[in-house]
């Protein structure tokens, strides 16, 4: 028990519920390793009593949280319940992020604490913001927290819009080096936004990748979340590119570039990263010797001031990993540390490499605000939408330079459930809760921020982690794991408020085992949800498919993820297959394609009745229509569309579970027959102007007086 009690100071849970009726314990070993990554000392009976006992005492000392709420309500402002706690006379400051003040005296006490005539002071209109708030009490205890005023609900999207959900690295036009760049994104808006009506076009984690050989293809475990990839670059639209004087070393890279995509696209070769980036590494190094004009040099600089520390702490990074290597964990063991006088003396031997890094970064960042420009500019409601992975690699820039943020010898991962009994390690470290709250959550508010430099939305993947992450202990089992809980309201207000500031619309996949209370919190603030047609069923009634105006409105609608695979794929059972010839399923090969036969014949019926099938049940692109006229049925405030399935691609962009045995993200967009499509090849197939002709204004979603046939159970599209 007492351990139990030292665990739930801190956050950590002694057990779980997997199901509502089952309840499972959390080994002892997990407990004591967690606290210990806490800092928290529960090694032997005598140190968790010492323990307890420190934190019991310091709970009963602390005036306040390091971290403090005020949601800004229209309705006459009221003190935050930590605040309003205070011993009566306690005075407040509150000097805000503007340079602004404002005091506050805790009601209750005599006259003279209160105020003239024993009036109660009125809690401040304080302005949005993060600010600092000092606390004195009349016997002279003080405390200092950091306070977040934030709107009530982030900023919402149109009552109805629809786009398009692309992997960048997958969409290649006749201009790419090899895989998809800004330039091809920015182009690809302008055409989304004018030829098509769409609203939002929502790309993959643009985070910056830990280099190696080979590169970890994953977007989500970058090694920095906060800057974006250079490997994204248009290396022609650079301006200093067309004043480089070694023209000829230019053209045998062009030359070199050409046909590393001629071999993805008329070869059939995996996008190959690495290749990729050698080519755009050599032209970036001539691009740098180019120096900046006086007005480029101005918007470096102001670039530069911006970012600050974290921008210097990335290119020290990538200077000192271009020297020893990737792994920082495996340098000299003083260059381990950012903040030691021998990563300093680093630093100055390193300039020149280091000012290579910080000008890639901002370069990356103009191409960046470029490609939302161009989608506000064809009429984009929303225009991008980035993604925010749910954490870094271990030997990645963040974990190097935010170390004391992150808890060591943890892993995020997920717990045993019915989709995977093992559990899952994802091998990304998480942030230590104790260190966010105490640091005003500064790690977070700027990585939210520069996200949301050139967004309209900003999607969180696995946005249950605002509330509790699954921690496992480095070398043990998935199974062996614990949840550790966030202080979510901090995490939500800071994410509402940087949404706010930034005009954006936020998107939390809250796909999978969601605790309850969580969906109605993030609905309480304005965060949208993800709905995947195949998952929406009445779970708690009949099982089948949930009516269209049963769901939600506050969501994305989709008809697959990343993950999953493609509707034509789910449609024809040609997912089934592919999971067979790689050794991924877990019952015999005609069981799992009966039970998928039957899920989509149900589908297929179900949609017939609701007359959105008027082509009939045995055509492919016909059923694929239907699904998106169905998704057009919901109450969903975005309706989003994966880009392969305007095509016909049967593949999956990633599949769940395997490492080498299948080419996950490195793909490119291909055809019904496989084939790889290029950006000006997608644009034009007939295929996917006849579903977009779906989303058409006017067209409507029922097809009225229509005749259509029910498909029989187990029936599937040819």
């Amino acid at each position: 028990m007492t351990l139990a009690r030292l665990a739930a100071l801190h956050g950590v849970a002694t057990s779980y519920a997997p199901s509502a009726d089952r309840t499972v314990p959390v080994p002892d070993a997990t407990v004591v390793a967690v606290l210990a990554a806490l800092g928290v000392d529960a090694a032997t009976p005598e140190a968790v009593s010492a323990s307890l006992d420190a934190a019991e005492l310091a709970v009963a000392a602390r005036l306040l949280p390091p971290t403090v709420v005020h949601w800004h309500a229209p309705d006459p402002p009221s003190a935050p319940p930590s605040l309003a706690a205070l011993p009566p006379g306690t005075r407040v400051r509150v000097e805000t992020e503007g340079g602004g003040a404002a005091d506050w005296t805790a009601p209750g006490g005599k006259a003279e604490e209160v105020g003239e005539a024993g009036e109660v002071v009125p809690w401040p209109d304080l302005p949005l913001g993060v600010h600092q708030a000092t606390a004195r009490t009349p016997d002279g205890r003080t405390a200092r927290t950091t306070l977040v005023v934030a709107p009530e609900r982030t900023p919402q999207p149109p009552d109805r819009t629809h786009g398009f959900l692309v992997q960048l690295y997958s969409l290649l036009s006749a201009r790419s080096w090899g895989m998809g760049d800004l330039g091809d994104l920015a182009e690809v808006a302008g055409w989304a936004g004018r030829s098509v009506g769409a609203g939002f076009l929502q790309v993959n984690p643009l985070h910056a990748a830990v280099p190696g050989t080979p590169t970890d293809p994953s977007p989500y475990r970058p090694s920095s979340r906060r800057f974006p990839d250079p490997v994204h670059l248009r290396i022609e639209d650079i301006p200093e590119y067309a004043y480089v004087r070694e023209r000829k070393r230019l053209d045998e890279l062009l030359t070199a570039a050409d046909a590393l995509r001629r071999s993805v696209l008329d070869d059939g070769e995996l996008i190959d990263r690495d290749a990729v980036w050698a080519l755009k590494r050599e032209a970036l190094e001539a691009v740098h010797a180019v120096p900046l004009g006086p007005g480029r040099r101005a918007a470096y600089c102001d670039y530069l001031a911006h970012q600050g520390q974290a921008l210097e702490d990335h290119a020290t990074w990538c200077a000192l990993a271009e020297r020893y290597g990737p792994d920082w964990t495996r340098w000299p063991g003083a260059l381990r540390d950012p903040r030691s006088a021998a990563t300093a003396r680093a630093r100055r031997e390193l300039i020149d490499r280091i000012d290579f890094h910080t000008r890639l970064a901002w370069l990356t960042d103009t191409q960046l605000a470029a490609a939302q420009r161009a989608a506000r500019d064809a009429g984009m409601a929303v225009g991008l939408v980035h993604d925010l992975a749910v954490g870094v690699h271990p030997e990645g820039a963040d974990a190097w330079a935010q170390q004391r943020t992150f808890a060591r010898g943890m892993s995020v991962g997920a717990p045993p459930d019915a989709f995977n009994a093992r559990g899952q390690d994802w091998g990304l470290p998480p942030w230590r809760p104790d260190v966010l709250a105490a640091s005003g959550y500064a790690p977070y508010r700027g990585l939210l921020r520069d996200l949301l430099r050139h967004a309209g939305a900003l999607r969180i993947d696995h946005v249950m982690g605002l509330f509790r992450l699954w921690w496992v202990p480095q070398g043990q089992e998935p199974t062996a794991g614990t949840y550790v809980r966030y202080d979510a309201e901090a995490m939500l207000a800071v994410l509402v408020l940087e949404a706010h500031r930034a005009g954006a619309v936020v998107i939390g996949e809250d796909l999978g085992t969601v605790e309850p209370g969580v969906r109605e919190a993030l609905s309480r603030r304005g965060v949208l949800g993800t709905s995947v047609l195949w998952f929406e069923r009445d779970w708690e009634g009949t099982g089948r498919p949930l009516p269209p105006a049963a769901w939600r409105e506050a969501c994305v609608a989709t008809a697959t993820t990343h993950d999953l695979p493609s509707t034509a794929a789910r449609l024809t059972g040609e997912h089934v297959g592919l999971r067979h010839r790689l050794g991924l399923l877990t019952r015999p090969l005609a069981e799992e394609q009966a039970e998928d036969a039957a899920e989509v014949g149900e589908w297929l019926a179900y949609l017939a009745r609701l007359g959105l099938l008027p082509e009939g049940a045995r055509g492919e692109e016909g059923a694929v229509r239907a699904v998106y006229r169905f998704l057009l049925r919901t109450p969903a405030r975005m309706v989003g569309v994966w880009l392969p399935d305007a095509v016909g691609d049967r593949r999956p962009q990633n599949l769940p579970g395997t490492w080498d045995q299948y080419p996950n993200w490195r793909l490119p967009v291909a055809g019904p027959d496989g084939r790889p499509l290029a950006l000006e090849d997608v644009v034009s197939s007939p295929r996917l102007h006849g579903l977009m002709r779906v989303f058409a204004p006017g067209a409507g979603t029922a097809a009225a007086g229509v005749r259509t046939r029910t498909a029989p159970p187990g029936a599937r599209p040819t």
